[in-house]
């Protein structure tokens, strides 16, 4: 009964020995108004129905699909160059689009598209010049001249072009293995005398994590990137391969509490390194203790932790190399997007990828990016250390890297939102956030960032425990550690930090 009901609604179908593109649809023969189909379209049973096609139904429908949607791929293309084309992208609040395909995508949506910002797609095109609104172009790595954007760089990166691990999965597999076999002795003779690319021991190297570090490098414009498990072990193990016994070095005021920390407690004490502290604007005090001491390096987080200075990573890079000392930036708190302090003139720069860059607190990592010879001498000692990142922990941050560019400028529009918020609160004291006005380094921070992050530090008009009645009376926000994840964070250091 289906099977001839339904016959009288829909011709057999025959099967075409040419499926041309000119032959004709048949039509549904529609005699009168009463059509069965109506019950049968609205929700009806179909579970007696047998439905027969013709042998080359399958192949019928291939071809009409490839007809009918062969120009997605040209909408996907034109959407993609358009998100990391100089001419496409939007170079600020509120500004217009540009010519080429980003015009006319822009035009054909008219008004449903809302400008934004763009970060990163200055990056990656030059030599290390500066960029419009002062982001830092950087060189391109050989056989990556497509990938256009720090966008584009933070999804394919290390992934695309270049994986030791030959596969043809898109993501990097997960390789969990604690050593590397040779098939022969001359194999391992070749691997140490460095004619053969290899690894040998999961402490000295992983698949998985190889292209993390490309990707990394990529990014920051440098020669090399070491991944290890977490950014308190990047600045740890930085600060023992770089700064023999005896030697001098120099920090500024607002710093980790626990690289404070390790510094005052190993280094000073243990190692008999001297430290002078200065203010990250003391430029004078900085010109003061070069020239008074044989100062090793310099080592500053900007933005700093947690009133969000900044440093002048040119000058101060300048002025250290002069006198024939090293610059370390940690960059955590702006990011490979934000910041490219490598091209500004540092000679390594280190992150918590803990936080931005893996952006979903749910991995520890660090990394730390330079030359090949200066980071060479920190890998060194990380392979006697053994603080290796674990390869689950690398697909989590390869895989959280791939929204890299969105999240953060998300975040450094959430931000700055709730920084002019927050400061014109009368309840608020202050407000610490380079994106204002306001903020002792602003101007800085416009020449040297393209964003201004996701913290925003603030005080609250009251004592500990006002603070705390308002830290406990936010809804959304976790009371918690950390930051640069997808979920907001909310801590008082007070009782967080300090307690």
């Amino acid at each position: 009964m289906a099977v001839n009901s339904l016959s009288r609604v829909l011709p057999p179908l025959e099967p075409r020995s040419d499926p041309s593109h000119r032959t004709s649809i048949p039509r549904i023969p529609s005699p009168t108004r009463r059509v069965t189909t109506h019950r049968f379209l609205s929700g009806g049973s179909i579970s007696s129905l047998i439905l027969r096609f013709p042998p080359n139904f399958v192949r019928q429908l291939s071809t009409k699909a490839r007809r009918n949607c062969s120009n997605i791929g040209v909408a996907q293309i034109v959407a993609a160059s358009w998100s990391d084309d100089d001419q496409g992208t939007c170079k600020g609040r509120g500004s217009k689009m540009g010519g080429g395909s980003g015009g006319a995508v822009a035009a054909a949506v008219g008004g449903v598209v809302e400008p934004m910002s763009e970060i990163g797609d200055d990056a990656a095109v030059g030599d290390g010049v500066e960029g419009e609104n002062g982001a830092v172009k950087v060189g391109n790595e050989e056989g990556l001249g497509f990938l256009k954007g720090d966008g584009s760089i933070a999804i394919h990166g290390g992934e695309r072009v270049g994986r030791a691990l030959i596969t043809d999965a898109i993501t990097t597999p997960i390789v969990n293995t604690s050593a590397y076999f040779f098939k022969k002795s001359d194999d391992l003779i070749d691997f140490k005398e460095k004619r053969r690319q290899s690894y040998e021991y999961a402490r000295y190297g992983n698949y998985t994590t190889s292209p993390l570090e490309q990707k990394i490098s990529l990014l920051e414009g440098t020669e090399s990137t070491l991944f290890v498990a977490s950014g308190m072990y990047a600045s740890i193990v930085m600060f023992l391969a770089l700064v023999p016994p005896g030697g001098h070095i120099i920090i500024t005021t607002d710093c980790y509490r626990k690289t404070r920390m390790f510094i005052e407690n190993f280094l000073l004490s243990h190692m008999e390194i001297k430290a002078t502290v200065i203010d990250p604007a003391d430029i004078e005090g900085l010109k003061s203790s070069l020239a008074e001491n044989n100062v090793k390096l310099f080592f500053s987080e900007s933005p700093t932790n947690p009133f969000l200075r900044c440093v002048d990573i040119q000058l101060v890079s300048k002025l250290c190399h002069e006198k024939g000392a090293l610059v370390c930036i940690d960059g955590t708190f702006a990011t490979p997007l934000n910041q490219k302090a490598y091209a500004l003139g540092a000679d390594l720069v280190l992150h918590s990828a803990t936080k931005y860059i893996s952006g979903h607190n749910d991995v520890l990592g660090g990394c730390i990016s330079g030359s090949e010879a200066l980071v060479s001498k920190i890998r060194n000692m990380h392979h006697v250390f053994g603080g290796t990142l674990n390869p689950n922990a690398s697909f989590l941050i390869l895989r959280g890297m791939k929204t890299f560019k969105l999240r953060v400028q998300k975040q450094n529009e959430t931000a700055l939102r709730m920084a002019y918020l927050l400061e014109g609160h009368p309840k608020v004291k202050h407000v610490y956030y380079p994106g204002l006005p306001s903020h002792p380094e602003h101007e800085l921070s416009k020449r040297q960032m393209s964003g201004f992050g996701g913290v925003v530090s603030f005080e609250i008009d009251g004592d500990l425990n006002i603070t705390k009645d308002f830290v406990d009376a936010l809804k959304i926000p976790y009371i918690a550690p950390s930051f640069g994840g997808c979920e907001s964070i909310v801590d008082q250091p007070a009782i967080m930090s300090y307690w």
